[in-house]
């Protein structure tokens, strides 16, 4: 394949692994496969920028000298709040010409101030989902995925997730034995999908102010199996039903249905990825009872069966790559 230009955008307060994290990516990917991938770095006037953590970058060059890239990557940090003008009118200019228009945690806000995400679905950092939904209606903001692909675009939540959708644009190139040599190179995990959670049930959910609630809250982690019913719960935590769901909904943020729906969603996934165990036993252990209503629920929330799930994501085992 023809050798594709990656340029990384950098500004004053962009957050340091929003670019070292996909930069290690696609230079993983240049040393499998010489002649690639041509990776550019590149600010404003071509003088080195001050990320967030006061660590200063130099760029290879200046974004007025740049030629047109095929993936054109958009980081995020601190100096998206307040963007220079100039970035903006740069994006909105040169954004339509990208093959691919990526962005990692708040570049997804930069690329809305300059337009290239109205009418598409996108995410970013979770923290900032409501402000970039707030701040331009005309983009669809899915706060949950850690990463979205519409068309060309490609928006992804906060910092680590820029890797996972490095991987997934590396896989698309080169295919995936390529994309899980990285990996395994950067001790990462080559099985996150685009529509996994940004948070672990635990992390989604806000922990519980009242001790009875946080109990609840660690049995239904540990007894996925077990009888999840709201009239349950309630019993253990010597609450009425109607006090105990509205108690637990205002301290955690979401509904004990819910909280219990992704905690066996999670087991289950957790189980696909790290066992050998059969689909049946799978969803037993993990509360579901059939494997019909597992696979109901891995089609609705992650698009695929689990038994293609355990496919695409678990780890190929030791051995078989170089």
């Amino acid at each position: 394949m023809a050798q594709r230009t990656v340029l990384f955008v950098l500004f004053d307060g962009v957050q340091s692994l929003d670019v070292t994290g996909p930069l290690e990516v696609f230079a993983g990917a240049e040393k499998h496969r010489a002649g690639t991938y041509r990776i550019r770095t590149a600010s404003l006037d071509g003088a080195p920028v001050r990320t967030s953590s006061h660590l200063t970058v130099v760029p290879d060059e200046s974004l007025t000298d740049v030629s047109e890239p095929h993936t054109l990557l958009v980081p995020g940090g601190e100096g998206t709040r307040g963007p220079q003008p100039a970035l903006t009118d740069w994006l909105r200019e040169h954004g339509p010409r990208a093959e691919r228009l990526v962005s990692v945690c708040t570049g997804a806000i930069l690329l809305a101030a300059a337009g290239l995400l109205d009418g598409r679905r996108a995410t970013t950092h979770w923290a900032y989902c409501d402000k970039l939904a707030r701040d331009h209606p005309a983009v669809e903001v899915d706060p949950d995925p850690i990463y979205v692909r519409d068309g060309r675009v490609a928006t992804s939540a906060g910092v680590t997730s820029g890797i996972d959708l490095a991987l997934a644009l590396v896989e698309e190139d080169l295919g995936r034995d390529v994309a899980l040599g990285i990996a395994r190179h950067l001790v990462v995990f080559l099985r996150r999908p685009g529509n996994q959670a940004q948070f672990s049930a635990q992390l989604a959910a806000q922990t519980a102010q009242r001790e009875p609630l946080r109990e609840v809250q660690r049995w239904i982690t540990e007894h996925p199996d077990a009888d999840l019913t709201v009239e349950t719960l309630a019993a253990r935590a010597s609450l009425s039903a109607r006090h105990f769901a509205r108690a637990f909904q205002s301290e955690t943020g979401m509904t004990p249905g819910r909280y219990v729906d992704r905690v066996r969603l999670e087991h289950a996934r957790r189980l696909l990825e790290d066992t050998s165990d059969g689909i049946e036993e799978i969803s037993r252990a993990s509360g579901y009872g059939t494997p019909e209503a597992m696979r109901r629920a891995f089609v609705k929330t992650l698009g695929a069966a689990p038994i293609e799930y355990r496919r695409r994501f678990r780890p190929v085992p030791a051995g078989r790559l170089p």
